[in-house]
């Protein structure tokens, strides 16, 4: 179907970036629905956050209060991005920020950081397809240990680069119901045959309490406790707050064919919540099922990945174990294209032929835009390879760190025009230098690392010029919710230093009325759009 989609909706010449990137900007209210949902609902739906159920407890379940609060908090700044993307062509948030503040320096940082944050996203998508395929037996040490990876990077490395946005838009409508079939299945069969849902909680409490050999600790808890209270609540927020910030998150909405579309959808999407909230529940079951997850051959360590796929192994008949591993591996390999296709965007609009090749012709960007989707997969295999941390999630959560920086210039701009450009940038330099200390500084107990280790920070860690005022705490905080906040201080205070000084501001090329000029022409062919 990947391959078949370049055939779907025929554009008249695919070599175009809008057509490869955005699919033509003409997707409807239904197939948005199944393209934002194949790209928000992804392996880490699927994978990481039973897994962390399963290690961890109820922090896990951050996800859903994440989901929920997500949709009513970007509603309306992505009615506004849509719009002025509409009339000026906009293809990545970057080249907003480029009209917005003038300012080709900022517009870079945040493509970078979109490049970068999203890496590690895809990077999780991949071990959930190198999970299924391991659980089926492909499990070798070396570099046979990471075969499954390079199988899936040149499955999905082949079909984005021919069909671009068109093959995960038209394969996550099997992706969606697909995994609507296997939950609904799991989530009825299974604890009628193990014992009911009290059963399994009680079983997963009494798996929880157990001391941790690394820690010496509980594991976890199906309650919260007095020491992650504070990182269930800014894991929930801060999560929120970097959904749309990601460049794949941006690339679906600005695929959509007019405003009504991406109300519609807003709407509707928050239920695929109670959905997430059933997945996030295997992790439970797994325990009460007794579930132990594969050693990785590679590392020796059991991979957490692995306690959904081995579930569904070990209580479903061989042949519906088939279609729920399908229904994973699909659920991986749609987002990861839809990541790689919007971070291909960005090294084009703007650094290629920013800075590289002004007088791009549309059939280069096109190519170029091809050309780094290869390259990005290439980068999220390394982040596996070489970042190995506690929990899968930890990758996703690591690069919402990361694309929490870029808030300020892109959703507050859509607002607000009153921070000074290089206030942004000093804004983006402060926290992102601070986030990556912190994330630095927490140790991986799974593997005896020190560094990189998680997103979870104690507070006895955080210290200011030598003064540490939660010296001794043990109460976790994430990291991208400090970060952010150091951010907005720091461009707060440049903003007023830099005006007092005089110093000269860029001209705003998106105007006011642009945000409303595509009300009245929204189901309008962009370029026309653009032409007026």
């Amino acid at each position: 179907m990947g391959f078949m989609a370049s055939r779907w909706r025929r554009a008249a010449d695919l070599e175009h970036l809008d057509e490869w990137g955005l699919g033509g900007r003409k997707f409807g209210s239904w197939v948005t629905w199944f393209l934002l949902g194949g790209d928000l609902y992804t392996a880490y739906t699927f994978v990481a956050i039973p897994a962390l159920l399963f290690s961890s407890g109820a922090l896990g379940f951050y996800a859903v209060p994440y989901t929920i609060i997500a949709f009513p908090l970007v509603m309306l700044p992505l009615l506004r991005l849509w719009s002025v993307s509409r009339v000026h062509g906009y293809v990545t948030p970057a080249d907003f920020v480029r009209g917005r503040y003038d300012s080709p320096i900022l517009a870079l940082l945040i493509a970078l950081t979109g490049i970068v944050a999203t890496m590690p996203y895809i990077a999780l998508q991949l071990a959930g397809l190198e999970a299924v395929l391991r659980t089926i037996g492909l499990n070798g040490s070396g570099f046979w240990g990471h075969a499954p990876l390079f199988v899936a990077f040149v499955v999905l490395a082949a079909y984005t680069y021919q069909s671009g946005l068109r093959a995960p838009a038209l394969i996550a409508v099997v992706k969606d119901l697909l995994i609507y079939i296997v939950i609904l299945v799991a989530i009825i069969y299974l604890p009628l045959k193990l014992g009911g849902w009290s059963a399994i909680f009680d079983a997963g409490q009494a798996k929880l309490s157990q001391p941790s050999p690394s820690t010496g600790q509980p594991a976890g808890s199906t309650l919260l406790t007095a020491n992650n209270q504070l990182q269930y609540a800014t894991l929930a927020l801060g999560s929120a707050l970097a959904l749309f910030l990601y460049p794949h998150s941006v690339t679906g909405v600005l695929s959509s064919q007019s405003r009504g579309t991406i109300r519609r959808n807003m709407a509707a999407l928050p239920a695929y919540s109670f959905l997430l909230a059933l997945l996030a529940l295997l992790g439970y079951v797994a325990i009460a099922a007794g579930v132990k997850p594969i050693v990785n051959g590679s590392t020796g360590r059991a991979d957490s990945n692995t306690i959904v796929p081995v579930l569904f192994d070990n209580q479903f008949p061989a042949w519906f174990a088939g279609i729920a591993f399908a229904a994973i591996g699909i659920g991986a390999l749609v987002p990861a294209a839809i990541m790689s296709i919007a971070a291909a965007n960005l090294w084009t609009r703007n650094i290629y032929k920013e800075f590289l090749r002004r007088d791009a012709t549309p059939r280069e960007e096109a190519r170029q835009a091809k050309l780094a989707s290869l390259v990005v997969k290439v980068g999220a295999v390394l982040f596996i390879v070489l970042i190995d941390p506690q929990f899968s999630v930890d990758l996703q959560l690591i690069g919402g760190v990361i694309i929490l920086m870029t808030l300020p210039a892109v959703a507050i701009a859509l607002y607000t025009r009153w921070f000074h450009r290089w206030a942004l940038v000093a804004g983006w330099v402060a926290g992102m230098a601070w986030g990556m200390y912190l994330l630095y500084q927490i140790p991986n107990p799974s593997n005896g690392k020190q560094h990189f280790g998680g997103s979870a920070l104690a507070l006895d860690k955080l210290s200011f010029f030598g003064w540490a005022p939660w010296d001794g705490s043990r109460v976790q905080i994430y990291v991208g919710f400090v970060a952010l906040i150091l951010n907005l201080v720091v461009a707060v205070v440049a903003t007023l230093v830099l005006r007092a000084t005089g110093v000269a501001e860029g001209r705003d090329h998106t105007r006011v009325s642009d945000y409303h000029a595509t009300r009245v022409s929204e189901e309008t062919k962009p370029e026309a759009v653009a032409s007026t």
